[in-house]
């Protein structure tokens, strides 16, 4: 092999990875493929021939005759540093459960879910394709240096025609081989690689046996051409035996220029060959499918494996460096066939090693994507990869990846793809480093493997290590590699996949969110980080997906919970049946496109629900203090499951969230009419429970007539404008209370300015009414709001109206309140309406105010209308001390928020804003 001058070998000589054979129970259609295969067979031996590939008959004298003894044993130290890392994270999940067809990507798609599994393992699957070509490519390059026409070297035969059409040719023929035994099944690679195995050993013992009892020969080497196209003189490589001048020699760097490809070397360059020969620790991990006991065989055989050619590769060195002198070793890479006793052998190993690095890349690819195929991430695109024979031999994927091997054939040299194949597996490498590691700091009980050799420590250094080499052997790669996973996992998760296999992204999220849940201090807070947490109860959301919307956009990233009270007692039932509902909340909330949490209870009434919910909803800080509720009034509810576009339109690969389902889950609207589970009685008593545990009450009313564009998750473009209209005083009491800079009359600004932060409602203009007292001269109230909002940072329309504006003034002039509310006695129930009524009157005029040249009432206007209010915030008075006096209170609220359109009737008992920094 004096006259090897292959660039191709420079560049590709990097691991490739074993069979993977299909998972149990899915391997054909009688059933699962027996697991035969031992600890030696399946993992010992894939393994060994992985990591030994080509590089060790073709480029020790590389690797010492340019790096030098000291500087190739700490190279070969720091390679398998980084794989042992990564050996032990395989070892540790491979003993977690049992592991079944697919090897790495089965690992890593069930640890971090089907978007990082799945692109990971495609690029592993492609990574094995490629290797398998540029395995073929450099064997026929291999026997064409020495029977090629072509050939240079002073032994060559010169008997095979050679050129791109006979290179395909040869590489076909040699891939049709390979291919044939990879269809015929897993049994017969396993006795042929067992066979080569053989050969490959056989070989190397040859070569060692050589470096002792051949004696000190020259060696002449091949002429290489000069700069110009002129032949530099003949040079001739020295034999010496065991000297320890040759040692000495030897033992420093020395880095010069690789006849092969022209470069010249440093220690990156030397340090990525010498790694791209040895990373196929995972050939046995992948062969989990077929081994009779993988929680055993797994660790054991790849330790075994690594601890052998660590032995073997160390040993090769030292006999090299003080054997061979520095010429030797730089000018001809395969100096191996000049010094053996029967050079013939060496190149029945070198062909051995490459037919098993094609084999173990061709058979390894159609495993991994046959367990892809089976995973269905990819949809139809891989469906012939599920065929599989009577015996479990997926041959339709291998069939696949020979035809892609072929097409890779055609390329004819693939250089640069090399680098670009072991880094896809180091991504690999990484990610199981990373499974692991994520699986330690989740602190998952079930996580308790057999293999114990291993902590977060090693797992942290061997995802770093190896995306160090990444950038190291290629940082053009490295960086495209990431790239094009990041985009196949953007498409799995546009795409949906299964959620049955666990993430262990939520175990992580659990740790964290606990840690910081213990974190956060209700002790600490301060009014200037307030924030809406609301709890939005109801009753059937068929008819509240409007008001579970508006209440997404008022949460501004604050806490929403979704609860609902399922009446019953838990005595005498069989079994809860609060929990198998979840399921169909949860689908809701991801078909309604909304941030929120469910939380569903079982009480006898409604009320009793409540009281539960307020108390016992959300943990530590993040606890609701708003209830959200909607209106009780006489207006038939509305089925918006049949006219919202994301329910009456099928969820496309999501059957759970499916239309029908939530259909069927949820029962149609109540029939006007029909009994109701909650009281006008128990109504008002939630919202004065609600007051007395000191959360703030928001109503709402009539939001079914907000349109779609207003509650949507973003604008979607210009939108017509339009005013939020809001009333920070108590319309119903208006000689009474502090004015208009009460603690309420803040909170109902602070929800409309939080409002008015949401995209969907950017072009809203904020309107503030004011009430002109009597004797009070117009703008000096407005001068006071004006100030106040100016310090609160808001921005809004000051108006001041004149009590009696569209209404009578009468009553309002007239009323007598006790301290509390009038509510609560002064007033008779006429004067009372009355006075719902005047109010009511007002806030409709300054609606229709608002539609110039339009008529007064809010539904007027024509096609010249000026901006209409699309929400309306009024106070909500307390409920009244007395009992008896809630329907008469709900009836005067119903007045007072009569044909308003959409509209919120908020409480707030809490401080909300600041003017401080």
């Amino acid at each position: 092999m004096a006259s090897e001058n292959s660039p191709l070998l420079a560049y590709r000589l990097l691991g490739e990875e074993g069979a993977t054979f299909p998972a149990a129970g899915a391997a054909g259609p009688g059933g699962a493929s027996p697991r035969k295969l031992s600890t030696f067979l399946g993992v010992v031996v894939p393994t060994v021939l992985s990591m030994f590939s080509i590089v060790v008959f073709m480029r020790i004298g590389f690797v010492v005759g340019h790096a030098g003894l000291l500087q190739a044993l700490a190279m070969l130290l720091v390679a398998y540093f980084i794989l042992t890392l990564t050996v032990l994270s395989v070892c540790a999940i491979a003993t977690n459960g049992a592991v079944r067809g697919g090897g790495a990507y089965f690992m890593i798609s069930r640890t971090l879910g089907p978007e990082v599994g799945g692109s990971i393992g495609l690029m592993f699957y492609l990574a094995n394709v490629c290797g398998c070509a540029v395995y073929m490519l450099g064997l026929v390059e291999a026997v064409l240096d020495v029977f090629g026409a072509d050939a240079t070297g002073p032994s060559g035969l010169r008997v095979l025609p050679q050129g791109y059409g006979w290179n395909l040719l040869y590489g076909s023929l040699l891939l049709g081989l390979v291919g044939g035994v990879c269809t015929l099944g897993a049994g017969l690679y396993a006795r042929a690689s067992f066979l080569t195995c053989l050969l490959v050993s056989g070989s190397l013992a040859s070569v060692l046996l050589s470096f002792v009892v051949v004696g000190p020969r020259d060696i002449p080497l091949t002429p290489r051409p000069g700069p110009n196209g002129s032949s530099l003189p003949p040079l001739t490589g020295h034999f010496t035996g065991f000297n320890s001048s040759t040692l000495k020699a030897n033992l420093g760097a020395e880095y010069a220029r690789d006849y092969t490809t022209g470069t010249v070397m440093t220690f990156a360059s030397v340090f990525a060959v010498l790694f791209n020969g040895c990373t196929g620790i995972m050939a046995g991990a992948n062969m989990s499918g077929e081994l009779k006991d993988p929680s055993r065989a797994i660790p054991l055989g790849t330790i075994m494996a690594v601890v052998y050619t660590f032995f073997i590769y160390a040993l090769l060195f030292f006999f090299s460096s003080f054997t061979c002198d520095r010429t030797l070793l730089q000018e001809d890479y395969g100096f191996f066939r000049a010094i053996s006793l029967w050079p013939p052998l060496v190149l029945v190993g070198v062909y051995s090693a490459s037919l098993s690095a094609s084999m173990s890349a061709l058979i390894g690819a159609s495993r991994i994507l046959h367990a892809l195929a089976q995973d269905d991430l990819f949809g139809v695109i891989l469906a012939p990869a599920k065929v599989v024979s009577r015996g479990g031999n997926p041959w339709g994927a291998v069939l696949y990846s020979w035809g892609l091997v072929q097409l890779m054939l055609l390329a004819g040299k693939l250089n640069t793809l090399a680098a670009i194949v072991t880094v896809f597996y180091l991504v690999a490498y990484a990610a199981v480093d990373l499974s692991c590691l994520s699986l330690e700091w989740a602190s998952a009980p079930n996580f308790r493997p057999t293999f114990n050799l291993f902590s977060w420590h090693t797992c942290l250094v061997g995802v770093a290590s190896c995306l160090l080499m990444m950038f190291l052997i290629s940082p053009g790669a490295a960086g495209g590699s990431l790239l094009l996973m990041g985009l196949l996992s953007a498409l799995l998760t546009a795409r949906g996949g299964p959620s049955s296999w666990g993430y262990v992204s939520q175990a992580l999220l659990f740790h964290q969110v606990r840690k910081y849940l213990l974190r956060l201090d209700v002790r600490k807070e301060h009014v200037k980080f307030w924030r809406p947490q609301l709890l939005l109860l109801v009753g059937n959301p068929r008819g509240a997906l409007p008001l579970l919307r508006l209440a997404n956009q008022l949460k501004k990233g604050g806490l929403y919970v979704l609860g609902h009270v399922t009446l019953g007692d838990l005595d005498s039932l069989p079994s809860d049946p609060v929990q198998p509902q979840y399921g169909a909340w949860l689908s809701l909330v991801d078909r309604a496109q909304v941030k929120a949490f469910v939380d569903l209870t079982l009480s006898p009434s409604v009320r009793q629900g409540a009281q539960h919910l307020l108390r016992i909803s959300g943990l530590g800080g993040m606890k609701p203090n708003t209830l959200v509720l909607g209106f009780y009034d006489d207006a038939p509810p509305q089925d918006h499951f049949l006219i919202d576009p994301a329910f009456s339109e099928p969820a496309s690969g999501t059957p759970e969230g499916s239309a029908p389902a939530l259909s069927t889950l949820f029962p149609p609207p109540r029939a006007p009419g029909s009994p109701r589970a909650l009281s006008p009685q128990d109504y008002v008593a939630t919202v004065a429970d609600a007051l007395k545990m000191n959360k703030n009450v928001v109503l709402a009313r009539a939001c079914g007539a907000l349109p779609p564009e207003r509650l949507s998750r973003s604008s979607g473009g210009p939108s017509q404008p339009h005013h939020v209209d809001v009333w920070p005083l108590n319309l119903l009491r208006p000689r009474g209370g502090p004015g208009y800079v009460d603690v309420c009359g803040l909170f109902l600004l602070q929800m409309a300015t939080i409002l008015g932060m949401v995209p969907a409602w950017h072009s809203a203009r904020l309107r503030i009414f004011l009430c002109l007292r009597p004797q009070e001269a117009p703008g000096a109230a407005e001068g006071r709001l004006r100030s106040l909002l100016s310090q609160l940072r808001i921005r809004a329309e000051v108006q001041e109206v004149v009590w009696g504006e569209g209404a009578g003034a009468g009553p309002l002039e007239e009323a007598e309140e006790e301290e509390g509310d009038f509510v609560n006695g002064g007033l008779g129930d006429a004067e009372a309406e009355a006075l719902a009524c005047s109010a009511n009157a007002l806030v409709r005029a300054q609606q229709g105010r608002g539609r110039e040249g339009g008529p007064g009432g809010p539904d007027g206007g024509d096609g010249d209308a000026g901006p209409a209010t699309a929400l309306t915030f009024l106070y909500l008075p307390r409920p009244p001390a007395d009992p008896a006096r809630y329907p008469r209170y709900l009836a005067l609220l119903e007045v007072l928020s009569r044909d308003l359109g959409p509209t919120l009737l908020v409480h707030g008992v809490t401080p909300v804003t600041c003017t401080d920094l």
